[in-house]
């Protein structure tokens, strides 16, 4: 087994839920605390969310995180 990993960001909004809560139906697991920040050349508050995965296999680095 091995683990992955992959930082979940997005702005503030319904969509950043929707994309940790997709990672989740799809097995991965929260890693941590979310964070929160202001971008000021946007104007916007941006989330990350890191979470991890089990997989079978090795890692690499030409995998698409997203399809795990």
């Amino acid at each position: 087994m091995t683990t992955i990993y992959r930082l979940l960001t997005e702005d503030d909004t319904p969509a950043f839920c929707h994309k940790v809560s997709e990672a989740l139906s799809r097995g991965w697991v929260l890693h941590g605390a979310p964070s929160i920040t202001f971008d000021p050349q946007r104007g916007t508050v941006r989330c990350a969310q890191a979470v991890t995965k089990e997989i079978q296999g090795a890692y690499h680095p030409e995998m698409k995180l997203g399809q795990q």
